[in-house]
């Protein structure tokens, strides 16, 4: 069942978002949405983890996700919204992660496609995303070494973002209680060249709000990002 998400948000935006007193006064970050993860330090053609929920914490209201991605919010042609992203996303009253991949085009609407449903806490899956070898400007996504996207066309986007990978929190528009997350990201990797040419994403900067929490491994190619006291709490018994 396709479903539409702002889920998105440039990383250099998440930075100042967060940086301000006013950010830190409100419940669940800017706008209600709340980040915990990594940015890598410059431009690439793809980025790649393994990605699994931790615990299965109900959600509240809005959405939690923990995804992989490019682009975002005026990144587009003329400032357009273009980005690509895949991961776990989790809703109110459903049982376990969705796995889906989400899209947007310049001077059209996000579309969420959904890839699998009810994976279980603790499932792992390895996610990604890549500018296509010889295509410049078209796109695949990936899951556990496979393609599950046709080639998407992303105007203006050779050699020009710099991926992240980040949980994720939506209050749903309420003001109300932040949902909590906890998820391991592992064997993150980003593209040096169009098709390929995996490193390990072992620098890049940290993507967090007021709420959120990040604890990356030595090297940092591995991290666990939590949001709320239960998580955040069990955070600190876990190795990334």
């Amino acid at each position: 069942m396709a479903r539409r998400f702002r889920l998105f948000i440039t990383s250099a935006f998440v930075a100042v978002a967060v940086s301000g007193g006013a950010a830190r006064a409100l419940a669940c970050g800017s706008n209600g949405y709340s980040y915990a993860g990594v940015g890598a330090p410059q431009q690439a053609f793809g980025i790649s983890a393994s990605v699994a929920a931790v615990s299965g914490f109900p959600v509240l209201n809005g959405h939690v996700a923990a995804w992989v991605g490019v682009g975002g919010p005026g990144e587009g042609p003329g400032g357009t919204d273009e980005w690509l992203e895949i991961g776990l996303s989790g809703f109110p009253a459903v049982t376990g992660s969705d796995l889906y991949y989400e899209v947007s085009q310049p001077d059209g609407y996000p579309v969420y496609h959904q890839v699998a449903r009810d994976l279980p806490a603790g499932k792992a899956s390895v996610v990604g995303v890549l500018e296509m070898h010889g295509r410049p400007d078209w796109w695949r996504v990936w899951l556990n070494g496979r393609a599950v996207s046709e080639p998407i066309r992303l105007p203006h986007s050779h050699g020009r973002w710099a991926p992240i990978a980040t949980a994720e929190s939506w209050d749903g528009g309420t003001h109300g209680a932040c949902n909590t997350f906890l998820y391991h990201f592992r064997q993150v990797r980003i593209a040096r060249a169009p098709g390929g040419g995996w490193h390990s994403l072992s620098a890049g900067y940290p993507i967090r709000s007021s709420v959120t929490r990040v604890r990356r491994s030595r090297g940092g190619s591995a991290f666990l990002a939590a949001e709320g006291d239960q998580a955040i709490k069990l955070l600190r018994t876990l190795r990334p």
